[in-house]
């Protein structure tokens, strides 16, 4: 046969046609590969926002929740609590909070955006213990100028009831404000901060 009796168009529309078939086929078989990289549903929720009703707390009174696997402290504080916290400035490492990790809505004294609620993640900054609420005043353990507060029994670091560190104990900072955010009075969003975005 010779090279003028071949027909190359045939033998190209054959070419090009398995060629794409191929690479559809290649397109299918990575599907799997890639979904696989990304994150699963479950991790996905781990660090999905959570909603919490705040309309039934107390003054005094603290709630748990979990966010991104690390507990979150909802308190509501009372009028008495919010007088005290400008008396504790001189006794704190950083009454002002400008090294400490926290919003911007949350950079005040109360270090919150309402100053009645405060939400805080509850790990330690030294070593990530999870302190213990202690609102009484003045306990034995922790002397009579104690205002409530919170307190880490692994190395005995002391906070506020705005979560700010006191002088001479191992927490380097204060205790760190995750990013929230009002829904409503009774409803509030950790782990979305439309301000801050």
């Amino acid at each position: 046969m010779s090279d003028e009796s071949v027909d190359t168009s045939k033998r190209q529309f054959l070419t090009t046609t398995a060629s794409m078939v191929g690479a559809v086929g290649a397109g299918f078989m990575a599907v799997p590969f890639v979904s696989s990289m990304q994150p699963s549903a479950r991790a996905q929720a781990a660090g999905a926002p959570v909603e919490v009703d705040i309309g039934k707390l107390e003054p005094g009174q603290m709630i748990r929740v979990k966010w991104r696997g690390r507990p979150v402290w909802i308190l509501r504080r009372t009028e008495e609590t919010l007088k005290d916290l400008v008396t504790l400035d001189s006794q704190l490492r950083d009454p002002q909070s400008k090294e400490s990790t926290q919003p911007k809505s949350a950079q005040n004294p109360a270090r919150a955006i309402k100053p009645e609620y405060f939400v805080t993640l509850g790990l330690c900054t030294h070593l990530g213990c999870v302190p213990t609420f202690r609102p009484e005043v003045a306990p034995e353990d922790l002397g009579k100028d104690w205002k409530g507060g919170f307190f880490c029994p692994c190395h005995g670091s002391r906070f506020d009831l705005a979560g700010r560190v006191y002088k001479g104990v191992p927490a380097p900072t204060n205790l760190e404000i995750p990013p929230y955010r009002y829904l409503s009075d009774a409803r509030i969003v950790i782990g979305d901060d439309e301000a801050d975005a």
